[in-house]
């Protein structure tokens, strides 16, 4: 530029720098060694009034055009959307809340979470316009349960086992939240089951049955229960309850904790159980006798005392003496007390007693055979011949009833009837003379409540038979229309009916049965009402009619 320009004219407000030929030239001299100013490439426009004067310095063009690693603090007008944005660490609306998230889904994180504390994952995506977001907020539906954090995904927990929830989402920035979001597909809080409910621990040899009751499942069905003792963590699973624990030491006080499984994991401990201690087993003596046969008509032999079975006294015709079984503790034993025969009567047949037993888990079960029924004479329906039983019956003419070994002896035959065999010896045949029927079969003397009480003895034979001691009934005779029945709870045989052309008598009914037990154990509960007695340091439980007990 001449140094002899007009100072006047150069700065005429008439002038253009544009068209003024000193200063186009420096411009165009610039231009051409220059490709960028501060980033923007276009230096031709930017060396133009018109480019300073319309843009103030801010970029501008459509949302694919932002630059792509810009400041923070860069402003740019985006001709897209026709609005001003501004970049921290990413391009937002100045001035605005954050933009509403969007696409929320939620899944299910049920793994070895507790009871009533489930836990869901909740993604979204960011709004892509509004202001800028500084965290995210997750909120439940039922629960209000909520996440924060400052991105996706979020993870919320403390959710209600077995519930279904759905799940929205708000944004949150310097300049306030963003309404909630659209909420997620509903989803079941799935945990691990909760705790059982400890019942009651028995103790047996060397092992424990522990009870419970389930609880809730956590929304996933339980695969398995275990019981784990204290001390020794000694663990059994099973399916349901009662499991058993075994391997416990007989002598050493135990407790016991359950816990429930299921795909998600393992619950809580129950609370401890009662205490129990292991022994080897409980020794139990018993009695069992069953009832006795019912008695023959018209010079009807008498009914079989009922079979008897002892630990204490040896019976039978080969003096058998029985060995005490081992309860074990929690199990219970079921206890049937057998029925006396009914009495034989003209144109009837007469009936054999019914067993007894003592029945349970981990024995044989102790069966009492019941009395043989008394043979009478043919021609009023009844049958001549005895029948076999526990103790066997007596007869018109044919043979006596055979007893059982080890239970009864055999039953009499012979004029008027032969007794009924009784527990200790066989029943007599009958006489012409005197002109009587046989007598009963003694029972057995045994001492298992603490004194001796005699049982299941024959019933005696019809016209004046006597009775066995131990309960057996006593036949007809003159004096009275019909003989006695045998004695009620010890098994004895019926007595025959005397014989009379013009009008028969009818035998009578056998005698029930009856279980004792005893043992230094008392026992945890019963049925069927037994009489409970003690002596010597035993406890003795008499079973009259049937039932149970557990120890």
């Amino acid at each position: 530029m001449t140094r002899a320009r007009d100072v006047a004219n150069v700065l005429s407000t008439a002038t253009s720098l544009a068209t003024d030929t000193e200063t186009a030239a420096a411009i165009s001299s610039h231009n051409s060694s220059t490709t960028s100013v501060h980033g923007i490439s276009d230096t031709t426009a930017l060396a133009t009034q018109t480019y300073v004067q319309n843009n103030k310095g801010i970029n501008k063009g459509n949302t694919a055009s932002r630059p792509a690693s810009p400041a923070n603090g860069d402003l740019y007008y985006n001709t897209e959307t026709s609005i001003l944005e501004v970049y921290d660490a990413g391009w937002w609306t100045p001035n605005t809340t954050p933009g509403i998230p969007t696409s929320v889904s939620a899944t299910n994180q049920p793994s070895g979470r507790a009871y009533n504390n489930g836990s869901a994952s909740v993604s979204f995506t960011s709004a892509t316009s509004g202001g800028k977001a500084t965290s995210y907020t997750v909120t439940s539906s039922p629960g209000s349960y909520t996440a924060s954090g400052a991105s996706s995904p979020l993870t919320i927990t403390g959710l209600q086992s077995s519930t279904q929830y759905t799940y929205t989402v708000t944004a949150t920035g310097p300049l306030g939240t963003s309404s909630a979001s659209s909420a997620s597909s509903a989803i079941v809080a799935t945990t691990v089951p909760q705790a059982p409910t400890i019942g009651t621990a028995t103790g047996g040899n060397a092992q424990a049955s522990v009870t419970f009751t389930d609880g809730a499942t956590g929304g996933s069905s339980i695969t398995s229960y275990t019981v784990t003792s204290s001390p020794g963590n000694i663990a059994a699973s099973g399916a349901s309850s009662p499991i058993v624990v075994t391997g416990l030491t007989n002598g050493t006080a135990y407790t016991f904790t359950a816990t429930a499984t299921n795909a998600n994991g393992t619950s809580a401990a129950s609370a401890a159980s009662n205490n129990v201690t292991p022994t080897a087993g409980i020794t139990i003596d018993y009695l069992v006798v069953a009832g006795g046969g019912g008695g023959g008509q018209d010079d009807g032999g008498g009914g079989g005392a009922g079979g008897l079975r002892s630990t204490v006294t040896a019976t039978g015709r080969n003096g058998t003496l029985e060995t005490a079984f081992n309860a074990t503790t929690g199990t219970t034993y079921t206890i049937v007390v057998g029925g006396g025969g009914s009495a034989g009567t003209v144109g009837s047949g007469v009936t054999q007693g019914e067993n007894s037993s003592i029945s349970g888990s981990g024995i044989t079960t102790i069966t009492a055979f019941g009395g043989g029924r008394g043979g009478g004479l043919r021609n009023v329906g009844g049958s001549e011949s005895g029948a076999i039983g526990g103790s066997g019956s007596g007869a018109r003419s044919g043979a006596g009833g055979a007893g059982t070994p080890g239970q009864g002896y055999d039953g009499g035959t012979g004029h008027r009837g032969g007794g009924g065999g009784g527990a200790g010896a066989n029943g007599s045949n009958g006489t012409t003379s005197p002109d009587r029927g046989g007598n009963g079969g003694n029972g057995v003397a045994v001492s298992i409540t603490g004194s001796s009480v005699t049982y299941a003895g024959g019933g005696g034979g019809g016209h004046s038979g006597d009775g066995g001691t131990g309960g057996g009934g006593n036949a007809h005779d003159a004096s009275t229309s019909n003989g006695t029945p045998g004695g009620a709870n010890t098994g004895g045989g019926g007595g025959g009916g005397q014989g009379n052309s013009g009008s028969p008598f009818t035998g009578t009914a056998g005698g029930s049965g009856v279980v004792i037990l005893r043992t230094s154990q008392a026992a945890s509960s019963t049925t069927g009402s037994p009489v409970y007695t003690t002596s010597g340091g035993n406890h003795i439980y008499k079973f009259n009619n049937t039932g149970s007990i557990t120890y």
